[in-house]
């Protein structure tokens, strides 16, 4: 994109950036008073007692770049508000400590528009567009910028994704570039903020070694063995490693390394998060109560003997199957590489295309979310927001996208349960959601999705309204509180089964537009 046809980006930008601002004073989860804890962790005590800290339940489990991020942060509400990064002022949430969190998303995301506009960048341009609005980089520009889950994750219910979303899309636009140094430092980096992109560790790693450390193919495609470089591979070695022991190596030489990862990979925390992600494992559960309501009811289980997680209203954090057998931590870690497998078999025999690293990126992100151990609902972000580099470049990822992103952002609704923030979360994904059917209807000149598809999203229509008008006003609104979280997670989980089932056919099929550099 030349550096005039982007004179566009700055307005949008700033745009959505004020739009960010109306959410102030909206509603904020827990997770405000987890990051505000984890202020006062790094502000007030010695290096050495931030990852043993636990006179609060939000203790700190991220890595140790988060922690010195949440440092740097510090230093301005030292400056602004002091009592916010006071230990004992639990839940405190003053309007100056409010103001201040709220602001510091704001402005950090400043790194996403950046991240942003790089990616538009990579994106080629359709012969004789002259209409912006219609261009691919202003479509995905929207897609990204103003992004549904986004917007309600980090600036109401509150998180730091997109400052993290915008190393990841950096680091990848980067990839797509050839600049592979500065993608691999970048992807360093963002591992050593948040561990949660180890989801596509495998894709980068094939893809470095494929594209990088190997120089030269064969005339069938296939690997030339003796093209191999050391040097390249001491060269990424070097910047993963420099990258690790500057955030680890305080902690390392404390002898505190195994405190640090039992923090960052608390594995007692169960299956499933408090709200199933949806999940294959979401399907395993409720198939296991469906068999457990049906035992009893048939007299093949006693109730009184039930455990109590398989039989109450409430979905918890640890839940104990009662029929089927128990998942453990290492059946999803083999379930995931097993479902992840092909497309880094893929990738390793087409690895010149950025494209082919971006599919493969999106079936890992997507393999783990299926078959991870204690997902959150909000890591579906990490395939919704790399397809949009796909949906306005390939008609069939466009539709896949669509569906995806449409499914997706309605299983984060329940993370905004409060009355007042219902017409604005409904509003705000009409606006998104029929702005991309719009668009990318129009960038490949008709329509994206097969009928059942279609009658799919039209379920997610009905499922609204059962679950926020008509149920509350029901007999059962109160005796299983339960029933609404646990329809939203087992319906969106078959959509983003099915959306992953679909990028993997197109994968298998070499389905991409002419490779890019």
């Amino acid at each position: 994109m030349a550096a005039a046809d982007s004179s566009w980006f700055p307005a949008l930008s700033l745009g959505v950036s004020l739009f960010k601002c109306l959410f102030i004073s909206a509603y904020h989860s827990t997770d405000f008073e987890v990051h505000r804890n984890w202020l006062a962790i790094t502000h007030s005590l010695p290096l050495d007692r931030w990852y043993h800290e636990n006179s609060s339940e939000w203790t700190l489990d991220y890595p140790p770049l988060f922690a010195w991020f949440e440092l740097a942060l510090s230093q301005g509400a030292r400056l602004l508000h002091p009592p916010m990064l006071l230990l004992s002022n639990l839940n405190y949430s003053s309007p100056e400590a409010v103001l201040y969190q709220r602001l510091t998303v704001i402005c950090t995301d400043l790194l996403f528009l950046y991240a942003v506009r790089e990616c538009c960048r990579c994106v080629q341009e359709q012969k004789g567009s002259r209409d912006v609005l219609n261009r691919p980089s202003f479509v995905l520009a929207v897609l990204l910028l103003w992004n549904f889950g986004l917007l309600i994750v980090d600036h109401i219910h509150f998180q730091y994704n997109g400052f993290l979303f915008g190393v990841l899309l950096l680091s990848v636009a980067k990839h797509m570039q050839s600049l592979h140094l500065q993608g691999a430092l970048l992807f360093a980096v963002l591992l050593n903020l948040k561990h949660i992109f180890l989801y596509v560790a495998p894709a980068y790693g094939v893809y470095l070694l494929r594209s990088y450390c190997f120089t030269q193919d064969n005339s069938d495609g296939s690997v030339r063995w003796r093209s191999f470089s050391f040097l390249r591979l001491a060269a990424l070695g070097g910047i993963v490693l420099s990258v690790c022991f500057l955030s680890f190596g305080p902690f390392i030489l404390m002898g505190q390394l195994p405190q640090v990862l039992s923090r960052l990979f608390p594995f007692k925390r169960g299956l499933c998060h408090a709200y199933w992600a949806p999940n294959v494992w979401a399907l395993y559960n409720g198939l296991d109560k469906t068999l457990t309501l049906l035992g009893v009811r048939l007299q093949l289980l006693q109730e009184a003997e039930l455990p109590k997680a398989s039989m109450t209203g409430g979905l918890v954090q640890e839940f104990q199957h009662t029929v089927l057998p128990s998942v453990t931590p290492p059946v999803t870690l083999l379930c995931t590489v097993l479902s992840i497998l092909p497309a880094l078999v893929s990738l390793w025999h087409r690895p010149r295309s950025a494209q082919s690293f971006l599919r493969c990126l999106l079936l890992c992100s997507l393999g783990s979310f299926l078959f991870g151990w204690h997902v959150h609902e909000k890591a579906v972000l990490l395939a919704i927001l790399p397809l949009s580099l796909l949906a306005v470049q390939n008609r069939e990822d466009a539709g896949i996208f669509l569906l995806l992103s449409t499914t997706g952002h309605y299983s984060l609704f329940p993370l905004l349960f409060t009355c007042a923030e219902l017409p604005i979360k409904v509003l705000l994904m009409l606006m998104f959601t029929l702005y991309s059917f719009s668009a990318l209807r129009h960038l490949h000149r008709g329509p994206l999705l097969l009928p059942p598809e279609t009658l799919y999203l039209v379920g997610l229509l009905l499922l609204s309204l059962c679950c926020d008008v008509l149920f509350p006003l029901s007999p059962w609104g109160a005796r299983l509180p339960f029933l609404p979280l646990l329809a939203t997670s087992l319906y969106c989980s078959l959509g983003i089964i099915y959306c992953f089932l679909r990028l993997y056919c197109s994968m298998l099929r070499g389905a991409e537009r002419p490779k890019q550099p």
